[in-house]
């Protein structure tokens, strides 16, 4: 990654300075090894891949990037053992998380019985009830219902307790996950995880719908060794892996790449009732990309997670019935529009708190019944807003005793996880952890201001050193008569982005606004223009929070730099490149 500065700007609008992905110097020798278009060959050198994979990146297959499912530890075991369970006609529930890598993975496991005959069991746990993952209660209820078999799914790997009672009580489990965990495993039949510190298979990058599919992979195999047939293609649920990949946010590099690329050509096929039900009530049409897994189909499927029936996704993406179907999609939709009213709301109070804390490290804001299933999407707005770790805080004073849930986001160079399970080695929160980027918590409401402070004093000297090397990361300057459809040709080859390959983003030299207006939702459409007269239009999203708007709204004559993506916007047959704005600087002299 360089360090060196894109058009010479130190400072932005958004005070930022922006800087090459990569180091524009060896880019046209890069570009002649590998025998690629410059702009492809920048996207790749910033991306870090190899001149001598740029072939296999480009070109993903399943065929190339699929591991033995028998490198995973314990997963030939799982499978034998379910299909022991299956052949007994025993009764297995899957235990899965209540978001859209949970409900996706539960689809895939759903979808794949229904081939042999067998109908899985579901169980999904209440966000704001029960919380996350397994739990004693949760056990002791499946034990009760006379249970033979659970199977979990992205989550378990760190219920020590929870499988420990279940171990207790003789209740078998199978755990299948993708979470960090302890060096002592819990108690289970059988534990399929790549980061269990014993497994040696290289696959930590996936999500759990990846490890979900690398076990069907081996059930389809066991299945046929013991001759059973399963009219169950499994790349027709490929699908379902692509979305709980790409809404996990895992990296999008081996074969996640691969199941991504692949997988958002089933979901584009219509071949699932459910994806094909929330995607119209969504107005969405295929062809699918990431954007719409992660911004269309997802939020919808997490609603229900986050404040409405949590095992409502799961359900929607294995039915094949259309009117069960239909009626889950209008609620699902339904319950998102009510959680984007909730989370304005909530967002407008926060941001109202957040601006009396702009001088600290930290950002920590508190406020009494912030509903738990949305205060980490309110996180990483403050994070985005004011570009410093930041943790949102929901106050439930009518619990016995009172109780404080908090949920954080965190930048680059920055370990939020581990604060926060200092703090709580500390004594100040009941209990807590996270990883690098994210963190949860829970405590007593009377400590919040002491947490603040235990905060600021841990991260201080991180933020500080995370600021100073802070900057948007741009992949190319381009002129605006070079965007086409065939530039955008280009970039799509080295889709899918997400996460470990980030969307591209392009910076234009010396333009002025030559339109500006204000939309609903604090959004402002303009158009640019050069001194040539070619022009480009686009949106600026959020405008109000960034303080564009203003610059916008107000440019007059003044030239500017830009900086943003490129996104081809289909009506009606006809396509048209909008750029989204996400910066300006001003032209020196």
């Amino acid at each position: 990654m360089s360090n060196k500065l894109c058009l010479g700007v130190k400072a932005s609008v958004r005070k930022r300075k922006w800087t090459f992905r990569y180091d524009p110097e060896v880019l046209e020798s890069y570009a002649s090894e590998t025998d690629l278009p410059l702009l492809q060959a920048a996207l790749l050198l910033g991306r870090d891949v190899a001149a001598l994979d740029t072939g296999v990146f480009l070109a993903p297959t399943l065929r190339n990037s699929l591991p033995n499912p028998s490198d995973l530890q314990d997963a030939d075991k799982a499978a034998g053992l379910i299909l022991d369970h299956i052949a007994d006609g025993k009764r297995i529930t899957l235990f899965s998380d209540y978001d859209v890598d949970g409900g996706t993975s539960a689809a895939q496991l759903i979808r794949w019985g229904r081939g042999l005959g067998y109908d899985f069991g579901l169980y999904v746990p209440d966000r704001v009830k029960e919380g996350y993952g397994p739990s004693v209660a949760a056990f002791e209820q499946l034990k009760s219902e006379k249970c033979d078999l659970v199977i979990t799914l992205d989550c378990g790997a760190a219920a020590q307790a929870a499988l420990e009672h279940a171990d207790a009580i003789g209740l078998p489990v199978i755990v299948v996950d993708h979470h960090l965990m302890g060096a002592k495993p819990p108690p289970s039949l059988a534990l399929v995880n790549p980061n269990r510190q014993d497994d040696h298979s290289g696959q930590g990058h996936l999500a759990a719908a990846g490890v979900t599919f690398m076990l069907l992979v081996a059930l389809q195999r066991e299945a046929r060794v013991r001759g059973l047939k399963n009219p169950v293609d499994l790349k027709s649920l490929l699908g379902l892996t692509a979305l709980g990949t790409i809404c996990d946010v895992v990296p999008l590099r081996g074969v996640n790449r691969a199941i991504v690329r692949q997988g958002l050509k089933v979901l584009s096929s219509n071949r699932n009732m459910g994806v094909q039900a929330l995607a119209d009530v969504a107005s969405a049409e295929p062809p699918f990309t990431t954007y719409h897994a992660g911004f269309v189909l997802g939020p919808r499927i997490n609603a229900g997670g986050r404040i409405g029936r949590a095992d409502m996704g799961a359900r929607l993406l294995s039915t094949e019935d259309s009117q069960e179907a239909y009626a889950h999609a209008a609620e699902l939709d339904r319950v998102n529009v009510q959680r984007r009213q909730m989370q304005d709301k909530i967002l407008a109070e926060a941001l109202g708190a957040a601006q009396a804390q702009n001088d600290e490290p930290v950002i920590i804001v508190a406020m009494e019944d912030w509903h738990p299933g949305i205060i980490g999407i309110v996180a990483g707005r403050l994070k985005d807003r004011f570009r410093k770790p930041s943790i949102v805080i929901g106050v439930d004073n009518d619990a016995v005793p009172p109780i404080a849930k908090g949920s954080g986001r965190s930048i680059s160079g920055v370990d939020l996880g581990s604060a926060i399970s200092a703090a709580t080695d500390a004594g100040l929160l009941i209990s807590g952890g996270g990883h690098a980027m994210a963190g949860g918590l829970s405590m007593d409401p009377s400590k919040i201001d002491a947490f603040r402070a235990f905060m600021s004093a841990e991260l201080s000297c991180d933020v500080t050193e995370a600021l100073k090397n802070d900057s948007s990361r741009v992949d190319h300057v381009l002129g605006l008569t070079a965007v086409n459809e065939d530039l955008m040709d280009l970039v799509e080859r080295v889709g899918p982005y997400g996460a470990g390959n980030p969307q591209p983003v392009f910076a234009f030299s010396d333009l002025r606004v030559t339109f500006a207006q204000r939309t609903k939702g604090d959004h402002v459409r303009f158009s640019l223009s050069d001194a040539g007269g070619a022009t480009l239009s686009g949106i600026c999203f959020r405008a109000g929070e960034s303080g564009l708007d203003e610059v916008l709204l107000t440019a007059g004559n003044a030239r500017f730099h830009a900086l943003g993506q490129l996104k081809p916007n289909v009506w009606q047959g006809r396509t048209r490149i909008d750029f989204h704005l996400s910066d300006l600087a001003a032209v020196e002299d």
